[in-house]
């Protein structure tokens, strides 16, 4: 070999490129050779030829669709030779790594990129991105298209959902995997970032006026615009039902409907979320609470809702209390529906009043108690009415003494005489103090014992 042929050779050992013979599953760049039919062969730089064939030519996004003798295009390898000794490689799988990796750009970039929403599901949407499926959780759509649907009815919010199919939408990529092939995107965030400057506008103790634009089991959405702000600074915030009205409600339909104009007052942000108050802008009713119901006032009230532990009860359009299970009766009770059903008037007694805390407690065990005591009380006057009232029951003959009287009538008036005699002593002694003030004196026959009259009617017989 000569010194030329030599020095050839140690140019090309040294070059890298002619020694880089590429790997399975590698990303390698190459030159068009020929295309024929469903096949494309290319050169993969000096060192051997590749082929594309198949589902293998081509890529969602249509990549590689208008290709021509001497483009530079890139290919996956699937298989280091094949049966005809080429190098197997595939415009799909080079397309879709390609795509990961212009997302990765992205992602690092926070740069907004648009989807196209493929399906949609319980939670969220499924989006295109290039040929890159990924998902947008219902969590992170932007207000104005997030499903806002009372009662949380999952059926409801899938329809909603549904209604963005084949729409396209500005996004942020979230998370993403390239191994796992992950893809999570937010329209949220891009909201979010451009909604900083106006956020920044308002704070907390700021009246707002705005549009009620939707109604939900747990609250009410207001939308408003800021104070030097025009339409395209519109912010939304959220009344929670706590913070509607001071009276308690069922559902905020009770007091408010879509589009009505309300006015509230900002208490909270936290990020992009601003939480809003109707009821600080009216007057606490429960700050004099104690000037109109004192404890142990009994009063009237109607029974709006009945729970497991009570009854909630309004005693005014702005007052409302709880009668706990434990002060519904002396007896055990199942639940209080029993014991009353909504619309129902009853009394109850006050058992306490916490103006702070919202609170008033009512009890009809407390009225039972009460009855119960009064009924006791009539029980023993009763009582005590009839002693005072009560007469000693009149002296009568014991069987003793008549036998006595009829064996009298056998043995003649002397007899007869002795016995009258002996039952005059008998009731002598048992008489009462009472009797022995209104009887006759001695001599006058006018008040006569019963025994001493039948002794009389006896004589009267016999000497007949």
């Amino acid at each position: 070999m000569t010194d030329t042929q030599n020095s050839q050779l140690s140019a090309l050992l040294e070059n890298d490129q002619y020694l880089n013979v590429p790997e399975l599953g590698a990303l390698i760049e190459a030159t068009v050779l020929s295309i024929k039919g469903r096949e494309v062969r290319l050169d993969i730089n000096g060192l051997t030829t590749g082929v594309v064939r198949g589902r293998e030519l081509f890529t969602e996004g249509g990549t590689y669709g208008n290709i021509k003798r001497g483009d530079k295009v890139e290919a996956t390898v699937v298989d280091l030779e094949n049966e005809n000794g080429e190098m197997e490689l595939s415009f799909r799988f080079a397309g879709n790594k390609k795509a990961w990796e212009d997302m990765q750009e992205q992602f690092q970039k926070n740069e907004p990129v648009e989807v196209k929403v493929l399906d949609a599901n319980k939670g969220g949407l499924i989006v295109q991105l290039g040929h890159v499926t990924g998902f947008l959780p219902v969590s992170q759509l932007a207000p104005e298209n997030y499903p806002r649907v009372s009662g949380g009815d999952k059926g409801k919010i899938l329809d909603k959902l549904k209604s963005f199919v084949g729409k396209k939408m500005r996004v942020q990529i979230l998370d993403m995997n390239i191994d796992d092939e992950k893809l999570i995107v937010s329209e949220k965030t891009i909201w979010e970032s451009e909604q900083k400057n106006v956020i920044s506008q308002i704070n907390v103790g700021d009246v707002v006026e705005g549009e009620i634009t939707a109604l939900a089991d747990f609250g009410a959405f207001v939308k408003f615009i800021p104070s030097g702000s025009d339409a395209s600074g519109a912010l939304e915030g959220l009344v929670h039902i706590s913070e509607i009205a001071w009276q308690r409600i069922d559902h905020p339909r009770d007091l408010l409907k879509a589009g009505e104009t309300a006015k509230a007052e900002i208490i909270g942000i936290d990020g992009s979320k601003i939480f809003l108050s109707m009821k600080k802008l009216k007057t606490d009713p429960w700050a004099d609470v104690e000037t109109k119901y004192k404890i142990g006032d009994v009063v009237e009230g109607t029974v709006l809702k009945s729970n497991p532990f009570g009854l909630f009860v309004e005693l005014d359009k702005d007052i409302h209390g709880l009668a706990h299970i434990s002060e519904l009766s002396e007896s055990p009770v199942d639940h209080p529906s029993k014991v009353a059903k909504s619309g129902e008037v009853l009394k109850f007694k006050i058992v306490s009043i916490e103006p702070k805390e919202h609170r008033l407690g009512l009890s009809l065990r407390a009225l039972e108690e009460k009855k119960a005591v009064k009924a006791e009380e009539v029980v023993k006057e009763e009582k005590v009415t009839v002693a005072d009232n009560s007469i000693p029951e009149a002296v009568i003959p014991s069987e003793a003494d008549l036998s006595a009287v009829a064996l009298a009538k056998e043995e003649g008036s002397q007899e007869v005489a002795e016995v009258k005699e002996e039952v005059s002593e008998t009731s002598e002694a048992t008489e009462t103090p009472a009797e022995a003030e209104v009887e006759a004196p001695a001599d006058d026959a006018k008040t006569e014992a019963p025994a001493e009259a039948e002794v009389e009617k006896t004589e009267e017989a016999k000497a007949e």
